[in-house]
C-alpha cells in the first residue's frame, strides 16, 4: 500500500477508522476515537466487516437471506456505534459496511481515503488476549500504512477523556 495519506492538507481533514465488531470492548475505541476527532477538528470512519464463508450454488437462496440478515445487524451495529459517537462528541461518523476478510477490509479502506490517519481498536481485557483484529496487526505493526491506537478496554470513560 503505497497511498499518500493527505489528511492534513487543505481541502482535507484527519479521520481515523475504528472497526465497529461484535466485542464486548468497541465501545472504548468509538469513545477515545470520538474524542480525538473533536480535539483535532477531525472525522471518525466506522466499520463493521461481514466475514463471508464460500457458499454452496444449491443454498444460494439461503445465502442470500443469511447475507441481507448480516447486512441488517451490520447497520444496526453501526447505527449503535454512531449513536454513541454523536452522544459523546455530536459528530456523525462515516459508515462503511463490508464483506470478506476483515485485514484486507481494512486495509482497502485505508487505501482507498486519504484521510484516514489513525486505527483505533480496543483491547479485551481478559485472559483470552487482547482480541483477533489486535492479534493479526501486531503481526504487521511493522508494515502498515498508518499508525494504530489501541485502548485498553478497561478504562473508564473519564480516564480516556485524560487522554484524548
Amino acid at each position: 500500500m503505497s497511498t499518500q495519506r493527505r489528511s492534513y492538507e487543505t481541502g482535507h481533514k484527519p479521520k481515523c477508522l475504528v472497526i465497529v465488531d461484535d466485542s464486548a470492548e468497541w465501545d472504548r475505541a468509538v469513545y477515545y476515537a470520538s474524542r480525538w476527532a473533536v480535539r483535532v477538528g477531525g472525522g471518525v470512519v466506522m466499520l463493521r466487516v461481514i466475514e463471508t464463508e464460500d457458499q454452496n450454488q444449491q443454498w444460494l437462496g439461503v445465502a442470500d437471506i443469511m447475507r441481507a440478515e448480516a447486512h441488517e445487524e451490520a447497520n444496526a451495529a453501526l447505527d449503535r456505534a454512531s449513536g454513541r459517537a454523536n452522544g459523546i462528541a455530536a459528530i456523525t461518523p462515516e459508515r462503511a459496511i463490508r464483506e470478506g476478510d476483515t485485514t484486507e477490509q481494512i486495509l482497502d479502506v485505508i487505501d482507498k481515503d486519504v484521510d484516514i490517519s489513525m486505527l483505533v481498536l480496543a483491547a479485551n481485557e481478559g485472559p483470552e488476549g487482547p482480541g483477533p483484529i489486535i492479534t493479526t496487526m501486531a503481526k504487521m505493526v511493522g508494515t502498515f500504512p498508518i499508525p494504530v491506537t489501541i485502548v485498553p478496554g478497561n478504562l473508564s470513560d473519564e480516564e480516556i477523556d485524560a487522554l484524548s
